[in-house]
């Protein structure tokens, strides 16, 4: 330990004319010369008698959970702090009791082994000693770091606590919507604070020990899909004495039941809210509300949360129905010559109104009648090529809205989208998503997946919200890229390089799939 005392005052008297005679006096223990001062010993004296450090401890303990990662604030609070931050600091600091008798003038971190459990903290302190004289000392502390876990991490661990839980469910055939709504939770981190994420039949459950976070997160389905949430709770224990209750919370987030490319019927009083639209629409997009687009007049509509459930509705034809059919003939109508629809909403610049001539591709060379429908897809397809549509003819549709409608209304295809070889787009994708949990193997939730992928692919809105990593395990064949042609695909750009930690222990003989699955408890 270093010492030096500081503040000494001479003995030595001033002169009429203010000049100070330089006194020096012996140490009273040694005797060697030296400036007076309050104690009148040397310094190498002082540190054989007085020791100002004496009351503070030079060991002490730290409690670390390794599950969170968070230090132990006495007496129940647990703190984030990295090695060697501020916040480590005050924490080792608050542990010594008898810092409160000096005055801490500096205070730094000595660099020790990442893994030894030892954090030393170097410490400068002033103390005053009998007569006034004031004493600086430097000296070290040695803390030894203690696993503990936590309070949250011991109710993670049990797997069966928790107090609130937020069920999400969506009742419908198609599970394009919930596909994105959990891109959008990985996206945004709002699934960090659960206790557990389980898998349902028709959504997840997600379980929380605080009802902060599960309102927080049902908050955040509500501002990124069209939905609806009903709560309840259930009495626990009750003590009498205090007046204390215990409940379990309960969320249930409904979220609407269509997804993108799904068809569905609209009421009267409906279609003139939203500008006069054609009696059956297309769903173009399902973000924080539901985007329509008219695909006789490519006029667009937004169905906002409130008013869909306010008067809900279903899908008439879900994405599973489409049936492929060849263009046959195309005629793009041109802005100037568009005649003047019923439909006084916005229209779409995105898309281009055209008359079609379209033949079933199981018919191709049979039927030599094609049929005759108009479509919103206009600046995509070309003779020759393949597109998926509705037969509303074949369709078996049980709606009330939809049995309304004259033959009139009722087109005889409804086209949704141009139609790409499904082998081609699986050799060039060499990218890949993670997901909550863990992803499903019966067909029908495989085939709403490979849309989904679809989706992601050709609209660069969807995308934008989604985490796309780049899969390094595949690599494009050579004869895919000359197969290629005009397959939307997702640029290098728009991808992310995913951090994956390897050893050999880790290595027990399961290649990775090509989608990643968070952790789940």
């Amino acid at each position: 330990m270093d010492h030096e005392y500081v503040g000494v005052s001479p003995l030595g008297a001033a002169d009429g004319k203010g000049a100070a005679s330089n006194a020096i006096i012996l140490c009273c223990e040694c005797g060697v010369a030296i400036q007076p001062n309050p104690a009148n010993m040397c310094v190498t004296c002082l540190r054989n008698h007085v020791d100002i450090t004496e009351n503070i401890p030079k060991q002490a303990v730290l409690h670390f959970c390794r599950n969170c990662e968070r230090y132990l604030q006495p007496p129940n609070e647990w703190i984030q702090a990295a090695l060697e931050s501020r916040e480590l600091l005050a924490i080792c600091l608050k542990k010594l009791k008898g810092l409160k008798e000096v005055k801490l003038v500096d205070a730094g971190f000595i660099w020790t082994e990442q893994h030894s459990k030892r954090i030393k903290v170097k410490l400068t302190v002033h103390g005053e000693i009998t007569g006034g004289t004031v004493l600086q000392q430097v000296f070290v502390v040695e803390f030894t770091v203690q696993n503990q876990m936590c309070n949250d991490c011991h109710r993670t661990e049990a797997k069966d606590f928790w107090r609130c839980l937020v069920q999400v469910r969506q009742r419908a055939e198609n599970k394009k919507t919930f596909y994105y709504l959990e891109q959008l939770i990985l996206k945004h981190k709002a699934h960090e604070n659960t206790l557990g994420i389980k898998p349902e039949h028709g959504g997840l459950d997600f379980f929380y020990a605080n009802d902060n976070h599960a309102r927080r997160m049902v908050d955040f389905l509500l501002t990124m899909v069209p939905g609806k949430v009903t709560t309840s709770k259930r009495l626990i224990s009750h003590d009498i004495h205090s007046n204390n209750y215990n409940y379990k919370y309960n969320w249930s987030v409904e979220i609407a039941p269509v997804s993108k490319d799904s068809a569905v019927c609209l009421s009267k009083k409906l279609r003139h809210q939203l500008g006069n639209l054609s009696p059956v629409v297309l769903v173009n997009r399902v973000s924080s509300s539901i985007h329509l687009i008219d695909p006789l007049t490519a006029q667009i509509a937004e169905l906002t949360s409130q008013v869909y459930f306010r008067a809900p509705f279903e899908a008439i034809c879900n994405p599973k129905q489409l049936v492929e059919y060849v263009v046959m003939d195309i005629d793009v109508i041109m802005e100037k010559d568009r005649k003047t629809y019923p439909g006084q909403g916005q229209v779409s610049f995105k898309h281009a109104l055209c008359d079609i001539w379209v033949v079933r591709a199981s018919e191709l060379g049979i039927n030599d009648n094609p049929i005759h429908t108009r479509s919103h897809l206009g600046h995509l397809l070309k003779v020759g090529d393949s597109v998926m549509g509705y037969n509303t003819g074949e369709a078996n549709i049980n709606d009330l809205e939809f049995d309304k409608l004259s033959t009139d209304e009722i087109p005889d295809v409804i086209l949704v989208r141009k139609h790409y070889d499904r082998q081609t787009r699986l050799s060039q994708r060499v990218w890949k998503i993670k997901h909550l949990a863990a992803e499903a193997t019966d067909e029908r939730s495989k085939y709403d997946y490979h849309e989904f992928l679809d989706d992601l692919e050709e609209n660069e809105d969807i995308r934008g919200q989604v985490n796309i990593y780049r899969d390094t395990n595949k690599t494009i064949p050579i004869e895919a890229q000359a197969a290629g042609g005009d397959v939307p695909q997702i640029t290098l750009e728009e991808m992310l390089e995913d951090m994956t930690l390897e050893c050999a222990d880790d290595e027990m003989g399961e290649e990775g799939d090509a989608d990643e699955t968070e952790p789940q408890l």
